[in-house]
Parts: C-alpha cells; sequence; structure tokens
C-alpha cells in the first residue's frame, strides 16, 4: 500500500494553473525531496495532501495510506480524522512563544484527545513523558521548560518536529523547513528528518528549494514547474541540465562539482529506482 497516492490533480485559481493534472505515488518509507522554483506548485500540491485545499471538480483523487481524503474535488467525509496521519511542519514553526517548549510538544496530541482536556491542558503522565522523549529524539530534552520565545530558529524547527513525532504521525510533510535557517542549523534539521525517517520508517516529503540538501538527505526527488511534475526519480541523477530548466542558467541552485549525492546504507532498500523526465519547452 502507498503512503501517498495522488491522480489527475489539477487546481486553478483565478487564470493561474497551480497544478496541472499531477499524477503521483509515494510509497510508505520513503524519504522524498520536492523542488521547483517559486510558484511552481510545491506548496499547494502538500496542501491538497493534507486536505486544506481541495481539486478543481473532475476525475481526480487523493488517497492516503490506501483512503480517499479527497476525490473529485471535495474532502472525504474521514478527511478530518485521516488528518491524524499526517504531520505538517511550517516554515514558520508555528510555536506559542508564551508557552513553554514542552507544552507546545504536547500539543500534538490534541488530534487524539477529548477537546475538553486540550481546551484545559490536561495531559496524562505518559503523554508527558512521550513529549519529553520526542524532544530528546531531536536533540533539545534540555530545553523542554524553557518558554519557546526563547530559542533559535533552528531549535524551534526541532521543537516543531517534535510534536509531530507526539502527533504519531505515518506521513511527515515539512514545508520549506530550513528556508529561514543558518547553514548549520538546517544541516541538523535535515538529519533529524532523515534519522526519523530511517529510524522510525516514518514517510517523509520535504519540500526544498536547496538542491544540494535534496541530494545528500533525500533518496528520490519530485521536481515541479508551472504545475507540472518535470523530474520524478534518484536524487542522484539531478544534473545541472535539468536544474536549469527548473531554475534558469543564472540559478544560485546549480550544483556545484563537489555537491556530495545521496548514498542509501545497504541494509535499506531504496524504494524508488525509476526515472521520470518529462520534456520541457
Amino acid at each position: 500500500m502507498d503512503a501517498i497516492s495522488i491522480r489527475n490533480l489539477s487546481k486553478t485559481f483565478g487564470k493561474k494553473v497551480a497544478l496541472d493534472n499531477i499524477s503521483l505515488d509515494i510509497k510508505q518509507g520513503e524519504m522524498v525531496a520536492l523542488i521547483g522554483a517559486s510558484g511552481s506548485g510545491k506548496s499547494t500540491l502538500i496542501r491538497h495532501i493534507c486536505g486544506l485545499e481541495t481539486a478543481q471538480s473532475g476525475h481526480s483523487t487523493i488517497e492516503v495510506l490506501g483512503n480517499p481524503i479527497q476525490r473529485d474535488g471535495r474532502l472525504a467525509s474521514r478527511a478530518r480524522e485521516m488528518r491524524r496521519n499526517i504531520g505538517v511542519i511550517f516554515q514558520q514553526f508555528n510555536l506559542v512563544s508564551r508557552l513553554s517548549v514542552l507544552s507546545n510538544v504536547l500539543l500534538g496530541n490534541l488530534g487524539r484527545i477529548p477537546l475538553w482536556r486540550g481546551t484545559l491542558g490536561l495531559f496524562t503522565a505518559e503523554e508527558k513523558r512521550l513529549a519529553r522523549e520526542a524532544l530528546a529524539r531531536v536533540g533539545i530534552p534540555e530545553v523542554a521548560w524553557q518558554r519557546a520565545s526563547t530559542l533559535s530558529g533552528g531549535q524551534q524547527q526541532r521543537a516543531a518536529i517534535a510534536r509531530t513525532l507526539v502527533q504519531r504521525s505515518n506521513i511527515l510533510i515539512a514545508d520549506e523547513p530550513i528556508a529561514s535557517l543558518d547553514p548549520s542549523s538546517a544541516r541538523r534539521i535535515m538529519e533529524v528528518l532523515a534519522t526519523i525517517n530511517r529510524d522510525e520508517k516514518i514517510t517523509c516529503i520535504v519540500s526544498l528549494h536547496q538542491v544540494e540538501y535534496a541530494r545528500r538527505y533525500c533518496p528520490r526527488t519530485i521536481a515541479l514547474r508551472d504545475g507540472k511534475v518535470v523530474f520524478d526519480g534518484p536524487s542522484s541523477a539531478l544534473t545541472n541540465q535539468s536544474l536549469m530548466e527548473l531554475y534558469g542558467a543564472g540559478s544560485e541552485e546549480l550544483i556545484p562539482d563537489t555537491a556530495p549525492a545521496f548514498v542509501m546504507p545497504e541494509r535499506f532498500h531504496q524504494p524508488h529506482d525509476g526515472i521520470s523526465i518529462l520534456a520541457t519547452a
């Protein structure tokens, strides 16, 4: 069973075509980079997968873990329940600055506990233990009782990842999680995501502008241009020619000759070994 299956997905905003008849399958346990220039459709695609946006009416489907989250431009009746299986990390962190880091992480439980407990902030000892464990897994157990506003950008993003771990999602989607971070913090965040993917077998989709991080941390890359999939295959197969078609000849995203490509550990199976490159104008 695929983690995510998309068929014939299209979306327009006025005259702007955001997504143009996209069909994709992402297997359980994959770590996939989603790349493309600004306006290529990355964030719109993510919002559709999460059930936060609906497609144009027509013969389109999005399935999560074998269950439809939307079909023919309408959300499925179980869409809200299914969102529990999708943890989303945003560029802006979305932490409550006045609360402690531990309290922010505990908010990952809200989709799985009674509304009254969440409203009153009443969490069990076991839920608090799991939250502290999640902070340890992302490498910041010592900041549990600090106010979220006192953390660095990289620490705030790791706290946001810990919150999704508490959510106990099977799929983790990160929308530009390192765009506002310095290189050292960005590497740390990508290492945390790669470790979660490897150790927990959680499916990870990471929207990125920085192609070198896609090559280093993600075995598979999907590239969008003008709402269409123009590359889908091993990240090691990305070339400067394909990136010039995506970003333009003068782009900073071109790969230096010394840029390392992802190397899959021998004990893990490469889940996607085909390359699909569509011709672009």
